[in-house]
């Protein structure tokens, strides 16, 4: 059914609109052109790292960084089960095997702990990991002043897929600095958009040229066409750079309208028993991208589908947190380690409607439907 609201829609501006007329009447449509250079130039000023590639989406970014990081066939990769698919697929792509852990209870990012023991135990059995992909889920960092210092340790790449957490900081640091490559998704639903595209970021010239390499049919730099070994056709277009240039102008302005959605839901909801939110590292600078809770497992019966069907039928929409990737019938035979922390939160979580471009009425709309359907109205 269409909906009146949205989980998290496309917020559209009149920079963008005229930055991508800009980019058609000069006829560079190409995945080469003036706003491409540019959006790379200005997106990497904006997360402080030297190199950025513009891609066609952040799962094309996520599979050329783990392949530049030295991920190859066979390799085991440790990866959270609670996450998009996308993250997981890349993985795949270079035909590695993903290995999953389980969340943190109260952060529902990858429980550093499980990663420590995993790592600690390869080392030992001299059967090491090729990379640990560490997700920063909602919009949220996880927990790098640990795990960062965890995989130097170790020996181990550590690449920050930070597709839902574009504008969030931990510690003075943007989300996606902190791994030897920072991966982004300018999906339609996320905090900014070019409708479809990625970026990688690093700072490392090597890593940034053989990515770059990759992703533009690793051709040759000679005057014919000459290929020595597999590429992609993963560059983003000048058109959807233009976008991406005009959505990254009000990056601040996104980031400021979703933290203030989350704390009006956290103010109306907070208090009901058994409701908890989920919580950030660093909750100040937290992007807030969706706003996330979950209902208390030792409940009778969890209220969560009742909610989700309430607004439905009232043509609002909210969905269910990702169901992890060990419960996946695609990954139903790889290596999970951990307990039930990412299955209970699968279970009982509930993403609201965080769109920025959420209007407050909108917003009051949904608190109260949820307030009664929870008996709180």
């Amino acid at each position: 059914m269409p909906y009146r609201i949205y989980l998290s829609p496309p917020h559209m501006d009149p920079l963008s609109r005229e930055l991508l007329l800009d980019a058609y009447d000069s006829n560079w449509v190409a995945p080469v052109g003036p706003h491409l250079t540019a959006f790379e130039k200005e997106f990497s000023q904006a997360v402080q790292k030297s190199q950025a590639i513009a891609m066609s989406s952040g799962t094309a970014a996520l599979h050329l960084a783990l392949e530049a990081v030295g991920v190859r066939a066979g390799d085991d990769v440790i990866v959270p089960s609670l996450t998009f698919v996308a993250t997981a697929n890349a993985v795949r792509y270079l035909g590695a095997h993903p290995v999953f852990v389980d969340s943190d209870p109260t952060y529902w990012m990858m429980n550093v702990d499980l990663v420590e023991q995993l790592l600690e135990d390869r080392h030992r059995a001299n059967n090491q990991v090729a990379a640990v992909v560490a997700v920063d889920l909602y919009g949220q960092c996880s927990d790098y002043d640990r795990l960062s210092p965890l995989c130097q340790r170790y020996g181990v790449p550590l690449v920050e897929d930070a597709a839902e957490a574009l504008g969030a900081t931990y510690r003075g640091r943007h989300a996606g600095s902190f791994g030897e490559v920072g991966v982004f998704s300018f999906n339609g639903n996320k905090m900014i958009t070019t409708s479809g595209g990625g970026m990688a970021v690093t700072n490392n010239p090597s890593i940034a040229t053989r990515i770059r390499h990759l992703a533009t049919q690793a051709r040759e730099p000679v005057e014919h066409y000459e290929h020595r070994e597999l590429g992609y056709n993963y560059r983003m277009s000048n058109l959807l750079a233009a976008v991406g240039r005009g959505q990254l102008r009000c990056l601040t302005d996104r980031v400021e309208r979703r933290r203030g959605i989350f704390n009006r839901y956290e103010s109306s909801l907070g208090d009901i028993p058994g409701v908890r939110f989920m919580e950030a590292h660093d909750p100040l600078h937290a992007a807030r991208w969706l706003t996330t809770l979950h209902f208390d497992s030792k409940m009778p019966d969890s209220p969560r589908d009742q909610v989700i069907e309430t607004l439905k039928n009232k043509g609002i929409e909210s969905r269910p947190v990702w169901k992890p990737m060990h419960l996946q019938p695609l990954y139903s035979k790889a290596h999970y380690v951990g307990g039930t922390v990412a299955q209970e939160l699968f279970e009982t979580g509930l993403c609201l409607p965080s769109g920025s471009s959420m209007t407050e009425h909108e917003q009051n709309e949904v608190v109260q439907l949820v307030q009664k359907v929870l008996g709180a109205a």
